[in-house]
């Protein structure tokens, strides 16, 4: 049984929220205030990470930091509908998704569920998918053990930022639309002013660093799509 670890100062919601996921199958645990939560999640043993952004002392973002100090838990951000720059901060930071409140406990499920599964080959037994490996360039992915190897050394990212650059390494040298990067990275169509494709691309990009031709290893063409260069 999954263990999901839900944060939010709103008692009632929470308490709404943790009976009709543990409904779905998950194991919940609650906290109502941001240090707590953080304290939890580092405590490990956690699936998921639900985290609200608006939260009094510690909010989600600093809660988020915290967390991302020593942990890459997946962490799925509850942000308040419409605000954009709380959303593009936490991504930025490493959150994998969010959910604008208020929402459906189905929606909630439904994010949860989409987050697990393209994470849960993590804990893959050895096996033909673990040692399975793709290269572009001086880049190697092994979707497995969810690896990523930049010119010989580590490449540290987030479990979306793993699934995004997967996405770009399989199709290596080609363009490929942003609608086509969200339903393989995130199993869903992309909205009309979605823009985590976009942050979470500008994240890998710093952390690979320029070409010597002073380029991004990550092309975009403007209202198109995203190409990694191969060489």
């Amino acid at each position: 049984m999954h263990r999901v670890l839900l944060v939010d100062d709103d008692v009632d919601l929470t308490s709404m929220l943790s009976l009709y996921i543990s409904r779905e199958g998950f194991e919940v645990q609650v906290a109502n205030d941001g240090e707590t939560g953080v304290s939890e999640a580092l405590r490990g043993g956690y699936a998921l990470v639900v985290l609200d952004i608006m939260m009094p002392r510690v909010s989600g973002i600093e809660a988020l930091r915290r967390i991302r100090t020593t942990s890459n838990v997946p962490v799925l951000m509850l942000t308040a509908r419409g605000d954009n720059v709380d959303k593009i901060v936490g991504l930025n930071m490493g959150a994998d998704d969010y959910v604008p409140k208020p929402c459906t406990p189905g929606e909630l499920v439904a994010r949860i569920q989409a987050i697990l599964r393209r994470t849960e080959s993590r804990s893959q037994p050895e096996g033909a998918g673990a040692v399975q490996t793709l290269k572009a360039g001086a880049l190697m992915l092994y979707p497995g053990t969810r690896q990523a190897v930049w010119h010989g050394a580590p490449l540290e990212l987030t479990g979306t930022e793993f699934n995004l650059l997967e996405v770009l390494v399989r199709h290596a040298g080609q363009l490929i639309s942003k609608q086509d990067i969200s339903q393989a990275a995130f199993g869903r169509p992309l909205t009309r002013f979605d823009r985590r494709i976009d942050v979470h691309i500008s994240s890998i990009r710093q952390k690979m660093g320029m070409r010597d031709d002073g380029r991004s290893w990550i092309q975009s063409v403007r209202g198109l799509g995203y190409q990694l260069l191969k060489d």
